[in-house]
Order: structure tokens, then sequence, then C-alpha cells
């Protein structure tokens, strides 16, 4: 099947020709941020804030004799009520959609024994940790289901591995165009135990399946979860807590007549094709926005502050997040934390956007409205059903035991003049012989080849550059934005960061400190379509 050239570059040269205008940089209002091509549900979908907001469970670790936390998760399916009256089957860490929280603390190691008892091969990436390779989830390191066929025939499978008789399809940009050989791949059957050291701050980290070729539809099927770091410094802060501190895991899907999850897979078994349909190939987004599972729901609160941590679990759906109505002063959102952890100074926002895969930890102050009054985040890049994300409805008066001070953290900075290399990653469609590729400097993946290789306890200035929408993540190594477009960054590209979003015909540049570990990491486009789609590369802090 051979991808759409007019179909994938549509967003892109529409963006790009408004970016053209607006100066060297591209940075101002662009007229098309949306990336992706919609589903369009069949079954029929509730009507807005009728469901209230669920938490996801909170899981209680064993402690083990080294003192560390250990967790244990089952990747199974299950059947859960997602749309009022329907059942959904999901693939979820204990059957749950989104999978159970998982809760570490700065400096104490935690493990987690991950068992796979679904019909697919998995691998669990902590996305924002910073962990070895072997406990990274590198997309080549798979824990196979019981029975499942081992990787030893991975050279009759167009070098992937245990996947289905799919390398080699001229047309199709996806894996036939990924190189790798039988010797990259790890294999784990049955379950595997991921060690994180938690060497790093109090962040909102997430972790969600990451295998080869596969990781976007097995996110959609639910394979995602938030991990929360604490430590002491957060600790010390009056931010609001308990009940008041909530995570709201934003993602879009769409579902069939009967509830079933509704996604474009070549081969919807993922045993054996993999990749989309011709026409998502640019990202595939839903019409329905669920957070924390539940489609537009409601949470009740009281008139005080409450703290939200804020992921965007979509596959391609970007948001640009307000409220609506705005308070009558001040302004909708503070931002306390980033990616990689608490900011060193509060940050406001009238709007906030997120890409997939980013995290933005704000507090909103509910007392500017009056009690019986309703407040809806909403989505301004999104139409119709996919401009509602929630509603809060403020049911009380609450005396306030929390505020945000005006120095939070002492995040350490990374100097400009310290770094000691420049690196260029280009995030492209590029034409080749088999068809359009989505490639990082005009390349597929290739698991032999190695972009960079940074020394470990360095910093490097990076540079990304776009075509189109490109969510770039960076596995192990946090950064800083020091520059977009040539210009100053964003207002909400504050703090240490591990995901940042690279726009149409822009240059976003980074800091990049490297630490913790050496070995081989991924940089990828979290377009998880993207990245199923071969825009990969490796890198190796030696």
């Amino acid at each position: 099947m051979r991808p759409s050239r007019r179909t994938l570059l549509k967003a892109a040269t529409a963006t790009g020709l408004a970016a053209a205008g607006l100066g060297a940089g591209g940075c101002g209002a662009l007229t098309r941020e949306v990336s992706g091509e919609q589903l369009h549900s069949r079954a029929r979908l509730p009507a807005p804030f009728r469901v209230p907001l669920p938490v996801p469970v909170t899981a209680t670790p064993t402690r083990g004799p080294d003192g560390g936390d250990h967790y244990e998760l089952v990747q199974r399916a299950a059947r859960t009520e997602i749309l009022p009256g329907l059942r959904t089957e999901v693939w979820g860490y204990d059957g749950r959609f989104p999978g159970t929280t998982l809760v570490g603390r700065s400096g104490r190691t935690t493990t987690v024994r991950v068992r796979n008892e679904l019909p697919v091969p998995t691998s669990t990436h902590l996305h924002g940790g910073v962990q070895a390779p072997e406990s990274d989830g590198s997309p080549l390191d798979l824990v196979l289901p019981p029975g499942y066929a081992s990787g030893a025939d991975a050279s009759a499978h167009g070098g992937h591995g245990p996947h289905g008789s799919h390398g080699g399809q001229a047309g199709n940009q996806q894996a036939g165009h990924m190189r790798t050989r039988p010797g990259d791949w790890t294999y784990s059957s049955g379950a595997k135990t991921y060690t994180y050291p938690l060497g790093q701050p109090a962040a909102t980290l997430w972790y969600h399946d990451h295998r080869m070729d596969f990781s976007a539809p097995q996110v959609w099927r639910g394979l995602a979860g938030l991990f929360l770091v604490h430590d002491d410094v957060e600790d010390a802060l009056p931010l609001p807590r308990g009940e008041k501190d909530i995570p709201l895991m934003i993602c879009d899907r769409a579902f069939e007549e009967d509830g079933a999850l509704r996604y474009p897979s070549l081969d919807p078994s993922l045993t054996g094709e993999p990749g989309v349909e011709d026409a998502y190939m640019e990202g595939v987004t839903g019409d329905v926005v669920l957070v924390n599972g539940a489609p537009w729901p409601e949470l009740e609160v009281s008139g005080s502050r409450y703290r939200f941590r804020i992921l965007n679990a979509s596959n391609a759906r970007r948001y640009r997040l307000a409220l609506e109505p705005g308070p009558r002063e001040g302004t909708a959102f503070v931002q306390v934390g980033s990616d990689a952890g608490l900011l060193r100074r509060p940050v406001t926002h009238d709007t906030l956007p997120v890409a997939p895969g980013e995290r933005f930890d704000v507090v909103v102050d509910f007392a500017a409205y009056p009690v019986g009054s309703t407040v809806t985040l909403v989505n301004t890049l999104g139409t119709g059903g996919t401009r509602s994300v929630m509603r809060f409805r403020i049911v009380r008066r609450e005396r306030e035991t929390s505020r945000v001070p005006e120095r939070l953290a002492g995040v350490a900075a990374a100097r400009a003049e310290r770094a000691v290399a420049e690196r260029r990653f280009d995030f492209r469609l590029t034409s080749g012989s088999g068809g359009e590729l989505w490639t990082i400097n005009g390349r597929p993946f290739d698991s032999a080849r190695v972009l960079a290789r940074p020394r470990l306890g360095t910093v490097e200035r990076w540079r990304f550059s776009s075509d189109f929408h490109h969510p770039v993540h960076l596995h192990l190594a946090h950064f800083l934005v020091v520059a977009r477009g040539g210009g100053a960054p964003l207002p909400s590209d504050a703090g240490w960061k591990d995901t940042v979003d690279v726009r149409p015909y822009e240059v976003v540049e980074v800091l990049v400190r490297f630490r913790g570990h050496r070995g081989r990491y991924m940089v990828h486009c979290h377009n998880l379509e993207h990245e199923d789609m071969a825009m990969m590369a490796n890198y190796e802090v030696v």
C-alpha cells in the first residue's frame, strides 16, 4: 500500500505557508495547528459532562529487603464501560485503562515486574525515567506472552522479530523500511522486571507500550499509565495535595457501534503486517476525548486551589487547553512543573499547548468562580466534540490551605557555553524508491546506526527541525529549550523536559544533559504512528 503524499503533506504545507509570512522563525500564530486524520465513531456517543471524572487506582508497593519498592503489573484484556451502556475491550496494565498509577520516591529504587497475558509481545517504557538501557523499554526488547514464537526466526520477517511476514512490502513506508537484525532483539518469556533507580527529582512520569511497529495500536487499546515520583522538596511546598492533587490523562479515541475501540490497523490482530490504512499515516485521532478513561467527564470541586497533572496520552492529537469562562482576574493556569519536575518559579498561562507525550503540572484556583457555576476545560484546536475536554462544577466554598510560592525548586541550570558539541536532527517526510518515509536526517530507523555518541556527564546543544508537527522525545536525557524559530522559547517551554513540540518549518534548540547511565537510547517522534513508521534513531551515551 503506497501512502499518498498529498494526504501526508496537506497539513504541513498549509501550516508551512502560513509560517512563511511570519518572519524567519515562523513562530507566530499558525493557521493550522492540528495534525493527524480523524476517525469517526460508529457508536452513539453520550452527551458531554454526564459521567464523573474517575481517578486511576494507585497501587501499593511491597518493600523489598533492600528497602526499595516493588510492584507487579499484569498486561491483560478486560471489558469495561467507557461509553455508557456499552462494553469495550481494552488491553490494560492490570486490565485497567488508564493503567494502575505507580508511585516512587526520589533516590529509592523501584522495581516493576510486568507479566504479559496478552496475545502479542509488549515492551514497557517509563517515559521521562532515568534508567539503564536494559530497563528502558526499547522497541527491540520484547516480553513475549507464554507460548509465543521466539525471535530466533527474525531474519524471516524482514529483520523484524516475531511480528509476522511483513517486511519488504515495496510501497508500504512503514516497518518494511526499518532495518533490524536478529542479534539486535532481546526477549523475555512471560514477564520482565524493570529496575528504576529514580535518581531524579519529583515529577509526573508515565509508562506505556513501546513495541516495535505496533506502539500506536497497543497504546490506543489502553497500554498506558501514570508513574509519580515524589521527593522532600515537593513535600515541603504548600501546593494542593491529597484529593486536590489530581492526574488528568487526556487522550482521544473512536468507537465501533458495539463499543469496541476503532483503529485503522492493516492487521487488527497486531501479529502480522504492521501499519495503518493510507489515509491515517500522518497520525490517528479520534472524535471522543477521554480524561482518565471517561468521555468528557465532570468533576465537582470546591472554590479553592487544585493541582492537576496534565498528560497528553494521545497518539497524534495536540491540544491547546483553556478555561471557559476564564477567571475575571489572574490567569487560568499557574504552571508549577513540566515533564521532568518542578519549575524554579511558577509560570502563568491563559492557554496551554500540549503535544503528545508532554506533561504540565498546573494549579487552578476555583475561588474565582461562584458556587453553582461551571467551568469547561476546552481544546481550542478542536471542533465539535473534540473542542470540549471536561467540566468542573463548583459545589461549595472551602477554607484555603494551599498556596503557590514564588520559588518552587532549586532547579539546576545548563549553561550554553558548557555545551561540548552541537548536533542537528531533521524530522521530515523523505521521498525514496519505496515511497515516502518519515525519517530523521533523511533516513528511516536502522538498529545498527547510531546518530550521536555523547559523553556521560556532558551537555550538548541539539537542534530539531521539521516539516510537520513532530513532538520529539528523548529517552534517558532531559533538556532545556533555549530557542524556538530563532527567537525566545515559548512560556510553555519552561523547565526541564523530555518531549518538545517541533512545529512545521521551525527549528527548536535545546541543551541536553546526559547523566545517569551509559548505553544505547532513542530519540523519536512521539506521534505514535510516525514512530511506528520508522521516525526513530539511536544515540549512545559513552
